[in-house]
């Protein structure tokens, strides 16, 4: 019998929309292009009846490394469509990490865009496997009629990487079924017919199905900018009316650091998406200060298994320092050392759903070692209420250990950054992994204060226990963050916290 075309994650994400809602606008681009949903899915079957022309087969390895957001959408959409396999490629990895993770893949082709010639000529010679090349901007075909369908349901759809702070990224298999489940995020968060989703130059790799997919699917207006920065982000929210992002929490405190959003008009945004870092209560004030008409909502996953949990903490009916609850169809749960299911018990979290990942691609002991039956168990530690909610603590190696006592740095970051002027805040335990840790607490100051360490270690020992408070003091013009290439700040890098100041406590 013949398999559905809507297990295929192109058809699916991309062209129902366009037979939906046809003329409804899909996607505008830095402010000058705009698409209907079926302008962009005929854009997509040209660039599908294109690959289909070089020799692109269901089912064959193709390495993408795009940095062109436009094209990111397009050329992803097409290659589902055919079946074929992208390697979501991240272009801000160093040249020899991108050779070695191409060299790994088993990729037969590459497609790439003008922003990264001089790199791809650089890895060309040593890549022999890689036999066709393929410029995305020949990606032009003879027609924009539907590709026969090809990959589906239990299919690979994707690699996508790990972050590969230990060595080299892991590669984490989506199949087309895991990708539309992912999609469904917003059956869980409110929106309506005139909803737009703003985003910038970070849907490569999971950003792509965390981002891209659920904004089509759910028939949003997808905004797509090569930059979200702070100074963009004020730019494009008025000028396209945005209503809902998905940031990390470290992006608010550049953005109200300084006085440049003052005089902004961001009334349209209705739902603020955070991830990726503990939110506190002082950055939760900050933004509901400034804007008030939008909900704040919490969420937790991994590449491996994305948005996983959500709830909404600026209205009481998810706690603040919690991810909510699972949303539709998956599941959480916190196990103890010897794999029993606890609750309000600290211990490492599971992760359940349709949205999980298949495998990481050709490592059969690291796979094994995070997927137990249905359950994938990443190495982060929480605690799970009885009703439901997920509290993330954070990841073992990141936990500081001073007088006996087991800490997780938000706990101290979240003292600091409730102090007058201080933006946002750091800790960290040193030396790392040492079973008795002093602390030391990087923090920057507010656009227009000055802060002064010792009236900051003052304060932080009347509202601290003992065993958190820092040893060291830090005032730094900015603290380390993850390369997201979204022109704001990405996650906050806890160990080059510790490279960087860790010799004050030599």
């Amino acid at each position: 019998m013949a398999r559905s075309p809507y297990g295929n994650y192109g058809h699916a994400i991309l062209t129902a929309g366009a037979m939906r809602t046809p003329d409804r606008v899909a996607l505008t681009y830095c402010g000058e292009q705009s698409f209907t949903y079926e302008e962009l899915n005929r854009n997509v079957n040209r660039r599908a009846s294109a690959l289909l022309a070089r020799g692109i087969t269901p089912g064959q390895r193709v390495a993408a490394l795009l940095n062109e957001t436009l094209l990111v959408a397009e050329v992803y959409l097409a290659q589902a469509k055919i079946g074929a396999i992208t390697a979501a490629l991240n272009p801000y990895w160093p040249v020899e990490t991108l050779r070695d993770v191409v060299a790994a893949s088993g990729c037969t082709a590459f497609v790439y865009d003008a922003t990264v010639e001089q790199v791809v000529e650089q890895i060309k010679g040593s890549l022999p496997a890689v036999t066709t090349w393929i410029d995305a901007r020949e990606l032009v075909g003879d027609s924009d009629e539907e590709p026969p369908p090809a990959g589906f349901s239990d299919d690979p759809l994707a690699l996508y990487y790990t972050s590969g702070t230990t060595g080299l990224p892991k590669a984490v298999v989506h199949t087309h079924a895991s990708s539309l489940a992912t999609a469904q995020i917003w059956l869980d968060v409110p929106r309506g017919p005139d909803s737009v989703f703003g985003t910038g130059a970070i849907i490569w790799g999971i950003g792509f199905p965390a981002i891209v997919g659920p904004a089509l699917y759910a028939g949003m207006r997808l905004v797509l900018e090569q930059d979200w920065g702070p100074a963009n982000f004020l730019r494009v929210v008025p000028r396209e009316r945005v209503t809902h992002v998905s940031q990390i929490p470290s992006f608010y405190a550049a953005l109200l650091g300084s006085a440049e959003h003052e005089d902004v008009d961001l009334s349209s945004i209705q739902v603020i998406m955070l991830g990726g870092e503990p939110l506190t209560a002082t950055m939760l004030d900050r933004i509901k200060a400034r804007l008030p008409q939008a909900g704040v909502f919490s969420y937790y996953g991994q590449t491996e298994a994305p948005y996983t949990c959500m709830g909404r903490v600026d209205d009481g009916s998810t706690p603040l320092g919690s991810s909510g609850r699972a949303r539709t169809g998956n599941a959480v749960r916190i196990t103890d050392p010897q794999g029993n299911r606890v609750i309000d018990e600290v211990g490492e979290i599971n992760l359940a759903g349709p949205h999980r990942m298949a495998e990481y691609d050709g490592l059969p002991d690291k796979t094994a070692e995070v997927l137990r039956g249905e359950w994938y168990v990443g190495g982060d530690l929480g605690t799970l209420s009885a009703d439901g909610v997920l509290r993330v603590l954070g990841r073992r190696e990141d936990s500081i250990l001073k007088a006996g006592v087991w800490s997780q740095p938000v706990a101290i970051e979240e003292a600091a950054s409730a102090l007058d002027g201080v933006a946002e805040a750091g800790a960290v335990g040193v030396p790392e992994g040492a079973s008795e840790q002093r602390i030391l607490l990087a923090v920057v100051p507010r656009a227009g204060h000055s802060l002064d360490a010792s009236k900051l270690a003052l304060a932080l020992a009347d509202s601290l226990p003992a065993h958190q408070r820092p040893d060291q003091i830090v005032v730094a013009e900015q603290l380390p963050h993850s390369q997201d290439a979204s022109g704001g700040p990405g996650k906050l890098l806890r160990r080059g916290i510790r490279e960087q100041y860790g010799h004050l406590l030599a």
